[in-house]
C-alpha cells in the first residue's frame, strides 16, 4: 500500500493514539503542519479510499482508527528503499552512512550487538 509523507503524518498521528475525530487528527498535526482542515480531512478519505484506516460513526461524528499496521508500513517502506537504492543489500545502506559521517558512536554499538546477535543465531 502507497501512502505519501503527508498521508504518513496523518497515520502517525492514528497511530499514536486512536480512535479520533477528525477535529482530533486535526488539532494533533495543528502543532507541527500549518495545513488546513479541509486538507486534513481529504488525507483522511484518502486514507480511508486506500483502506489504510477505518471510520466507525458515533453520533454525528466519525471516529478515524488505522487498519494498517505501523510496521507493516515500515517494512515495506524500508523493503522499497533498499531494493531502490541499493539493490536489496543492507551492507551498502550502512556504508553509504557511514562514509558520510552519519554513525553515532551509539549507532555503531547497536550495529555491533545486532551483528553479534546474528552471529549467535548461526
Amino acid at each position: 500500500m502507497q501512502i505519501s509523507e503527508a498521508e504518513s503524518l496523518v497515520m502517525d498521528v492514528l497511530w499514536r493514539q486512536h480512535p479520533l475525530a477528525a477535529e482530533d487528527v486535526v488539532a494533533a498535526l495543528a502543532r507541527t503542519q500549518h495545513w488546513q482542515e479541509a486538507t486534513i480531512k481529504t488525507l483522511l478519505n484518502r486514507l480511508l479510499n486506500k483502506g489504510a484506516i477505518k471510520a466507525s460513526k458515533e453520533g454525528r461524528r466519525y471516529l478515524y482508527a488505522p487498519v494498517l499496521k505501523r510496521e507493516d508500513w515500515v517494512l515495506g517502506e524500508s523493503e522499497g528503499l533498499l531494493q531502490r537504492l541499493f539493490d536489496g543489500r543492507v551492507a551498502p545502506l550502512v556504508a553509504h552512512f557511514s562514509e558520510r559521517g552519519k554513525l553515532s558512536a551509539a549507532d555503531l554499538a547497536e550495529l555491533k550487538r545486532l551483528i553479534a546477535e546474528l552471529d549467535d543465531e548461526q
